[in-house]
């Protein structure tokens, strides 16, 4: 049986995976060292012989958090859940921020500010850049061959998965729903499409995370401002 071990009033979940190590070590060697107090992460990786029958693994020196998942893109969505429950289960905390190991800061001081908007606001349970979609085909096979092509996307309000927040009552309500969640392939959309819609509207926090975060080209010539 589980029980809770740590405490941090916020935890930054970033998915990853084993080939991409370059991309994680650019993130710790830049931005992830101006972190505030308040905040830890972790990059998450889909290892089931790490886990070794668990569903999870935290690796606190490293700051990895290993999930009984396979470890490709089209996991993203049990990989996502199964680390939301990993914190819920270990962590006393306020809020998990969620992001990809692809995701460069726009100015180093972003995480500084956002947890003192949320500190001041305290009736914000989801948020990022929000997208309202109807039911419809797809078209993201354009982009990531290895999902199907005729994916049923349906209606709702969600957060891109670039950069968003969920409470902790947000959290604890998403994952009693790990198991429909783990089927889907589109990992934002399904978090957004489990979320009761009473962590939306008036709770919601919509904001344009282009202006924070950027797709890092990998070449050296992206840089963050530092304020």
């Amino acid at each position: 049986m589980y029980s809770i071990m740590y405490k941090s009033e916020i935890i930054l979940l970033i998915m990853t995976c084993y080939k991409y190590k370059n991309k994680t070590e650019i993130q710790r060697q830049s931005w992830l060292k101006e972190l505030p107090e308040n905040m830890i992460f972790y990059h998450v990786l889909g290892d089931k012989d790490k886990c070794k029958g668990n569903k999870y693994l935290f690796d606190e020196n490293n700051h990895i958090l290993y999930v009984a998942t396979n470890d490709d893109y089209n996991s993203l969505p049990h990989k996502v859940i199964q680390s939301f429950e990993a914190v819920s289960k270990q962590y006393d905390y306020k809020y998990i921020f969620k992001t990809d190991d692809d995701q460069m800061l726009v100015r180093s001081n972003f995480f500084v500010e956002f947890t003192k908007l949320l500190s001041q606001k305290k009736d914000y349970h989801y948020g990022g850049n929000s997208i309202s979609v109807e039911d419809h085909i797809s078209s993201y096979h354009n982009f990531h061959s290895c999902l199907p092509k005729d994916l049923l996307l349906k209606k709702t309000v969600y957060c891109n998965g670039r950069f968003y927040f969920l409470s902790k009552d947000a959290v604890e309500y998403i994952v009693s729903f790990t198991e429909q969640i783990k089927k889907h392939y589109i990992e934002d959309h399904a978090i957004g499409l489990y979320l009761d819609d009473r962590f939306k509207g008036k709770h919601m926090l919509s904001f344009d995370t282009h202006k924070h975060f950027h797709d890092d080209d990998w070449d050296g010539t992206k840089k963050i401002f530092i304020d």
